[in-house]
């Protein structure tokens, strides 16, 4: 159980990370990035609901942290 929390924390972000740096786009990285975890919900590794508050989280500051990063480059 710790180690989906600790995944469900990390992975998320450094997937909008390395989408948006693949695909120089902030929102397509972070549509990306959100539809790999919700297929993910959806074929049962994320049913508790506190490993999915946990992966939108993840996803807001991987979000936060690409537009920062973005903003740098531009």
């Amino acid at each position: 159980m710790l180690v989906k929390l600790v995944l469900a924390l990390i992975i998320p972000a450094l997937l909008v990370v390395l989408f948006t740096r693949v695909t120089y786009n902030l929102y397509v990285g972070t549509g990306l990035a959100a539809a790999l975890i919700l297929v993910s919900i959806f074929k049962g590794h994320g049913n508790e609901w506190y490993v999915i508050l946990v992966d939108v989280l993840s996803l807001v500051f991987g979000f936060l942290y690409s537009k920062r990063m973005v903003g740098k480059f531009k």
